[in-house]
């Protein structure tokens, strides 16, 4: 079952396909790069790097309408794994930071309402500049706004920033947008990361506190839906998409902490080896990759990947 699992992840989409390559079946660097460069010229990639205006946006705007602005057709692009040095990503990111970075050294789209930035917007913008590897000294101070928001407990949490709340708990959204950005961070400026991997170690314990998914008081879930799995993301935390920054993180997972999460992932799991498309987020879209409720190759690919990390494949 599981060769034929993996037959039908490649028939999918160049985005898929490399990184089953990467992932699942541990191809020579030669390969996963002509399979990644495919991923501007055809597919889902190709699509979206059609619909970018001439003036370097989606949607026509910045952060709205989502799911179709810049920001979120970045962060998608990223996490689809269109390359680093993309010409069309390059000139967005530098869009997003001239028209975004505040005085405080993170991003803040809404001047008029709010004199502060906004920590999640900060985070999946930080994550997007890394990643696509804008050499702008801009990106260094964007870092070390996010850190700076971190938590006592270790979380992230957009409402607790002045302008926009009296939050005192960590967020489980927030804290995986500020976790993303900074392992990207890392891998961008690893010269520069100490600090970025101090926060990630304590953004994980936050995490870990919780067992990914339920509340350290009462051990209930936290929320319903942190259990079902969507793609894309967007904003929104799920267990999958924890699971998977602490496999991309290279944390050991012998943390017992781990171990209900990775459980619910394997129920999740279809007799067929797949796993299906549990969630989405309402707003406008380009396209849908997938259908919910039937057979979802994203969801698919990450679950066999976090669970070949944890030995459990």
């Amino acid at each position: 079952m599981k060769d034929a699992v993996i037959t039908w992840l490649l028939e999918g989409d160049p985005a898929i396909r490399w990184q089953v390559r990467r992932d699942l079946l541990d191809a020579p660097e030669r390969t996963l790069q002509s399979e990644q460069g495919r991923i501007a010229r055809e597919g889902w990639g190709a699509r979206l790097l059609g619909l970018q205006g001439l003036d370097g946006k989606w949607g026509g705007g910045i952060y709205t309408p989502k799911w179709i602005s810049t920001t979120y057709t970045m962060v998608l692009l990223r996490n689809i794994g269109l390359p680093s040095g993309h010409p069309q990503a390059i000139r967005a990111c530098r869009l997003l930071l001239d028209l975004g970075l505040w005085e405080d050294g993170g991003i803040n789209y809404w001047r008029r309402q709010h004199d502060r930035s906004e920590t999640c917007v900060s985070s999946m913008t930080l994550a997007m500049l890394s990643w696509f590897g804008l050499e702008d000294p801009r990106v260094d101070r964007l870092a070390e706004h996010v850190i700076a928001q971190q938590m006592a407990d270790g979380g992230w949490n957009c409402q607790a920033m002045p302008g926009y709340g009296r939050a005192t708990h960590g967020s489980f959204h927030t804290t995986i947008s500020a976790l993303e950005a900074l392992l990207e961070y890392e891998r961008f400026r690893p010269a520069r990361a100490a600090a970025a991997r101090k926060a990630q170690a304590r953004g994980r314990e936050f995490l870990l506190v919780h067992q990914l998914y339920r509340s350290h008081r009462t051990g209930q879930v936290a929320k319903d839906s942190f259990t079902r799995f969507s793609f894309p993301t967007h904003w929104y935390y799920d267990v999958l998409r924890g699971l998977d920054y602490f496999r991309d993180a290279g944390v050991r997972p012998s943390d017992q902490r781990l171990t209900d999460a990775l459980e619910l992932v394997e129920k999740r799991r279809r007799r067929d080896g797949t796993w299906p498309l549990q969630n989405n987020h309402p707003g406008r879209t380009f396209f849908d990759m997938e259908t919910i409720g039937e057979p979802s190759r994203w969801n698919t690919l990450r679950a066999l990947r976090v669970l070949r990390w944890a030995g459990r494949a």
